[in-house]
This record gives structure tokens, C-alpha cells and sequence, in this order.
């Protein structure tokens, strides 16, 4: 058993159907769902074999300095469709329902998705994020023993699992790349800690390089300790932020680059009981919007590239109601720095800022609905131009057109069916 949020505990991952959560206070960290009814028509793409270098055909290794490239898709031209699709992979709970990673691609005109597959044999890959030359997809698995795995893209869609690394902590929520792609960054939500693992020039994990356990401050109002659920290089490249939920802190160290170390630098506090949960950057990399997930707020933080400090504004409403009955997860911002939009669960909307005072402010210009249930995660295309959101509960992925100049969001059509969707992530 394992607490979250607000000390409730819920049951571990272990590969089978978990039981129902006991509620005390706010939501788990998972919500289980069951087994849903009707699955998508997907064919299976089974794990191959791990191995340490590349399949054939594959780009040459990363030392050789290639430049950066995207799975292929292929397009067949229809009436009224854009010519052109991207890859999309969904991440789920496995010991809930879902499949695995769900394969997809989607039209990146209409928005429109469509299944292609699915990779299964990697277990609750909860949180995805692809290399910075998009070659390898790696996932959490948010289990007790926590893991993260590498997964080399085929072009041809024949992807292969390279192999899982221990995380050294428990239900690891979150991972990112280094913006240098030779480090892998991971969150541990149970154990409060997180951890860096090497990424080879095949795209694998090399054995883990450190790992920081969140000691101080003393964990906020009705938590049992830290909880990591975000961690994230700065746009300068010269800090790594991990946002804890259980502590009411973002904690601010440098990566010795060489070694796969951490040495923390600072922590910033947030009010005894917001709960952060995940932030992100204005593009002028001076400013971050953290969303605050058990006060239901977020928060405008300035950012001193040259100490790392952050400094956190006074915390804003959603629009989404009060704390308790909502709970935003995911921020994310167009590219021009104009826009943050905010996904409440709960409420199940998704909440629209404009940015103002050179990204020092924002303003809350609307809520609209989300189209499903309890969206766990958002993210916005290459271009910018569609809006995905994972709906864990209702077991689908909502797709939004962003308008460019206003960033009105419009439906894209019905929602996208898939089974215990937590995380969405297209290229």
C-alpha cells in the first residue's frame, strides 16, 4: 500500500486489478476504474526482445551527431483531410484496465486520431516523453517498484522495447530529457525522491547515476511525506526543478552534466496545503505557471536564471470552483507565450489565461468543457495548433482546435475511445 495526496491510501500496482481506493480527502493517485467494456479495435504490437543497440534501419547513434527527426507516418490522401498525420502515443495503467501504450496517429488538420496499435509489456506507463531527436520513447512505470523504460521508434512503426531501469523509489510519476539528451530525469511520487539515469547512444538507460530524497521542509497538512510528481530542466539549461506535492515545494538543484548528479540549490514554498503538482515555462524562460492541485489554484513564479531561484506569486483561481472540488493537473502554453491553458478535474473543463505583462501576469479569460472525465494530462501539437487531453475516467482522449490569435478552443469531434487514458503525447 502506498499514501497520496492528502494521506489516503491506495493499493499498489502489481500487474493485476487493484481495489477500490478508501477516500478520505482529496483523489488518489490513480482512480480505479476496472476493466472497461468495450476496448478500441487495436492490433497488438508485443514487446521484442531488449537490446543494447538500435534495430535495423534505425538513425545511427547519438554520438555521431545527427540531426533531430520524428517517426514517419504515412498519409493517404482523402477528401477533406489534410495530407499530413503525426504519431501519437497514450500511456495508461495497466493494473487498471489499460493495454499499454496506445499507438495512434492523428491528422494534423482536423484532428482526428486513429488507432494503429498497441505496445504492451511495459507495465503502467503512466508518463511519456520522447528524446530530444525523437528516436526513443521512455515511459514510468508507476509501480511500488518503480522503473523507467526505453522504447526505440521504428519508422516503420515496429517499435522495441530497449529495456527498464529501477527507479530506486516508488510510483514514479513523471520523467523528462535533459535538453543535451544524455540524461534521463524521473520523479518517485511515493518515496518523495528523484532520480537521474545515462542515456546511452542507442537510446537505452545505463544504470542510475543519483538519487535526492526530499527531506526538508516537513511535509504539508495531511501529508506523510514528499511526494515528487514533476521534474524539468529549466529553459536555460542551467537548473532542474522537481515540484513536490507532499512538501508544498519546488526544489531547484544543478546536474553536474559529467557525473548524473544532483546539488541542490533552493527550494521555493508554496501556501501549507496547495499541493503543487506540475509547472511550466514562458518561453522567455524568466517566468513559470504552477498549477496547485489541492487548493485548486495556480500561481505566476519568477525565475532568477543566474541563482535558480524561484519565487512564487500569489496563487490565482481556476475558475473551476473551490479547492475540494476540483483539481487542475496539467498547465501547458503556446509556443508565442500568449496562452496557458489549465485542465481541472472535477470541474472537467479546461481553463484558458491570457498572458500578460511580458509573461509576469496572467488573466483568466474562460473555462470550456472538456469533453470526458477527470483530464489527468494535456498537450499541445508540434504546431501548436491542436489541443489533446487524457480523460482518465471516461476512458478517452478530447481534441481541441487552438485558435491562434485568440486561443479560443473549438471541439475537433467526438472524443478519441481509450481505455484508462492518463497521458497523451503527440509529435
Amino acid at each position: 500500500m502506498r499514501s497520496d495526496r492528502t494521506g489516503t491510501e491506495t493499493a499498489t500496482a502489481t500487474g493485476e486489478t487493484a481495489p477500490a481506493a478508501k477516500q478520505t480527502g482529496g483523489p488518489s493517485r490513480r482512480t480505479i476504474v476496472g476493466m472497461v467494456a468495450a476496448a478500441v479495435a487495436t492490433v497488438s504490437v508485443p514487446a521484442a526482445t531488449a537490446t543494447p543497440s538500435r534495430p535495423p534501419g534505425r538513425a545511427p547513434s547519438r554520438s555521431a551527431g545527427r540531426t533531430a527527426t520524428r517517426p514517419a507516418t504515412a498519409a493517404a490522401t482523402r477528401p477533406g483531410q489534410s495530407l499530413a498525420t503525426g504519431p501519437l502515443f497514450i500511456g495508461t495503467y495497466t493494473s487498471s484496465g489499460g493495454p499499454g501504450i496506445g499507438l495512434a496517429s492523428y491528422d494534423t488538420g482536423t484532428g482526428q486520431i486513429s488507432a494503429t496499435g498497441t505496445l504492451r509489456g511495459v507495465g503502467d506507463p503512466s508518463y511519456l516523453a520522447v528524446h530530444p531527436d525523437g528516436t526513443t520513447l521512455y515511459a514510468v512505470n508507476e509501480r511500488q517498484d518503480g522503473g523507467v523504460t526505453a522504447i526505440a521508434l521504428g519508422e516503420d512503426g515496429g517499435h522495441t522495447v530497449l529495456g527498464t531501469r529501477g527507479t530506486g523509489g516508488s510510483s514514479p510519476c513523471h520523467l523528462s530529457v535533459h535538453p543535451g539528451g544524455r540524461w534521463l530525469l524521473s520523479a518517485n511520487y511515493g518515496s518523495g525522491n528523484v532520480a537521474v539515469h545515462p542515456v546511452e547512444a542507442s537510446g537505452a538507460l545505463g544504470e542510475r547515476t543519483d538519487l535526492v530524497t526530499h527531506s526538508e521542509p516537513a511535509p504539508g497538512p495531511g501529508q506523510n511525506g514528499p511526494h515528487a510528481h514533476q521534474i524539468v530542466t529549466t529553459p536555460d539549461g542551467g537548473h532542474v526543478l522537481a515540484v513536490d506535492l507532499g512538501t508544498d515545494s519546488v526544489y531547484t538543484y544543478r546536474l553536474d552534466e559529467t557525473a548524473g548528479t544532483l546539488t541542490q540549490v533552493s527550494y521555493a514554498t508554496l501556501p501549507a496545503g496547495a499541493g503543487p503538482r506540475h509547472l511550466v515555462f514562458h518561453p522567455s524562460g524568466q517566468y513559470a505557471y504552477l498549477a496547485n492541485e489541492l487548493n485548486n489554484t495556480i500561481a505566476v513564479c519568477g525565475y532568477d536564471t543566474e541563482t535558480g531561484t524561484l519565487t512564487p506569486g500569489e496563487p490565482l483561481p481556476t475558475g473551476a470552483g473551490g479547492a475540494g472540488s476540483s483539481f487542475p493537473s496539467q498547465p501547458v502554453i503556446t509556443a508565442n507565450g500568449a496562452f496557458v491553458f489549465l485542465a481541472n478535474r472535477g470541474h472537467n473543463s479546461l481553463s484558458r489565461f491570457a498572458v500578460e505583462e511580458n509573461g509576469a501576469g496572467l488573466r483568466l479569460l474562460d473555462t470550456v468543457p472538456v469533453g470526458g472525465d477527470y483530464p489527468r494530462q494535456l498537450a499541445l501539437s508540434p504546431d501548436g495548433t491542436l489541443l489533446f487531453a487524457a480523460n482518465q475516467r471516461s476512458n478517452a482522449v478530447s481534441v481541441f482546435h487552438v485558435d491562434q490569435e485568440s486561443g479560443q478552443l473549438g471541439s475537433a469531434g467526438d472524443p478519441f475511445a481509450s481505455p484508462v487514458a492518463v497521458c497523451v503525447l503527440p509529435l
